[in-house]
């Protein structure tokens, strides 16, 4: 009880500092947001309803998470991130690139092998075990927390050391969603986001993986040491905790905190 009390005070005071920075700033302005690729429709989406709602405007920058804390590291203008794991963001604010009280999960994303063909993945991903394909494709398991799941997943099948020669990586999990749309790979392990809308395929066949089978993909924003004044960047941190940002994230097959 004690401990949930405390999680709620730290939160209470993380978004009084965030409404504190943003007082006296109701003019339009804009904020450019770094976003792991997994999240590229979602964010698209809350992008257009931020602007409607508040005037701002989110000038969105796609990458694989540990691509886009190098480029902030290297100075680049970013005011928020919307990283693919929960420890990027803690250690950006551990080494002052972020505010660590704004820190907090926005999203756990899900896990799918898919393919183009809509015929050859079945519901249990028996596929991974036939010896009928010449590629899986995967993002980069060092620079995308994707990656690292996929590889996680592989490995408890049993299946790592079998597939290894048949892994092709993205440096991006669109990397690797565009090697198996293209027909460069027979697979891939992509977001869910990438493939299914309101929990219906859109195209092709998949396996959602079960959650058992990789570490919990925690997906956590934070506010950046660059956007600390910027009212954009505030008012999108709060937009991203509202009932209409919270719908749409869910719409693309995450789930919530």
């Amino acid at each position: 009880m004690t401990f949930s009390r405390d999680r709620t005070l730290v939160r209470t005071a993380a978004w009084l500092l965030v409404a504190a920075l943003s007082v006296g700033s109701s003019r339009a302005a804009e904020v450019h947001v770094a976003v792991a690729a997994n999240f590229a429709a979602p964010m698209k989406s809350l992008a257009t309803a931020f602007e409607r709602e508040s005037g701002h405007r989110a000038i969105i920058s796609l990458g694989a998470t540990g691509q886009l804390a190098a480029q902030i590291r290297q100075g680049a203008p970013y005011g928020v991130l919307l990283s693919a794991d929960a420890s990027t963001p803690g250690k950006l604010a551990r080494d002052g690139y972020a505010l660590a009280e704004t820190q907090r999960t926005y999203a756990i994303g899900r896990l799918v092998l898919w393919s183009r063909d809509a015929n050859y993945v079945d519901a249990k991903g028996d596929v991974l075990r036939r010896d009928d394909f010449r590629r899986v494709a995967i993002a980069n398991p060092k620079l995308a927390p994707y990656g690292a799941a996929a590889t996680q997943t592989m490995s408890a099948l049993g299946l790592l050391d079998k597939l290894r020669s048949k892994i092709i990586e993205g440096a991006n999990i669109n990397q690797a969603f565009q090697f198996v749309a293209s027909g460069n790979a027979e697979l891939g392990f992509v977001a869910m986001s990438q493939v299914m809308q309101e929990a219906r395929l859109q195209s092709g066949s998949a396996w959602i993986v079960p959650a058992n089978l990789y570490e919990p993909i925690r997906q956590d924003v934070i506010l950046l040491a660059k956007g600390k004044d910027n009212p954009a960047a505030v008012a999108l941190l709060r937009f991203l905790d509202s009932k209409p940002a919270r719908d749409i994230i869910r719409r693309y097959g995450y789930e919530l905190p």
